[in-house]
């Protein structure tokens, strides 16, 4: 079996992936998307001799019958079901260390995520100093919105009809 070095790598990992996209989460138990993605991360799951329904299957048999997340004993004896199928080649014992290393020291991967997109057209959309017609008066000299009194026209309550140009000359002599 493992040293006691390797055994925290793993409880380590364990707990990274545990608490990986739930803030409310303890780093205690281990959910089934969160397992899956320890095993496609850490490279358990390969695709050949152990597939995304091996690893489901093995989540489904360690858990308890009402529970929806496992402990980390219950990941250990799932890792020691994944372990022969992973390596065939191997005896149970050097299976399950080879697969200790696999997950030892792993973190989730955010591969995929969506960045911020940089081109040279989203450029030319976003430039607000080259807006024209009503677009323009939304924005200030600096390209930043501004907000209400840029969306709307606002009504001025002088008593003249709106876009009248002679306010203020009807008293006026002439």
């Amino acid at each position: 079996m493992a040293d006691a070095a390797e055994m925290d790598e793993i409880l380590t990992a364990f707990r990274r992936f545990s608490v990986h996209g739930d803030t409310k989460a303890s780093g205690k138990e281990l959910n089934g998307k969160n397992w899956a993605k320890l095993c496609k991360d850490c490279k358990i799951n390969d695709g050949k001799n152990v597939s995304g329904t091996d690893v489901d299957i093995v989540f489904s048999k360690v858990k308890q019958k009402t529970s929806r997340v496992i402990t980390y004993e219950q990941f250990q004896m799932a890792l020691q079901e994944l372990a022969p199928k992973r390596f065939k080649g191997q005896s149970k014992e050097e299976a399950l260390e080879s697969i200790f290393k696999l997950v030892e020291g792993c973190e989730p991967s955010n591969a995929g995520v969506t960045k911020v997109a940089k081109a040279p057209a989203l450029d030319r959309l976003t430039d607000a100093s080259r807006y024209t017609g009503s677009h323009k008066e939304r924005f200030d000299g600096s390209g930043r919105g501004r907000g209400r009194e840029g969306r709307e026209e606002l009504v001025e309550n002088t008593g003249y009809v709106g876009a009248y140009k002679n306010a203020g000359t009807y008293t006026q002599k002439k």
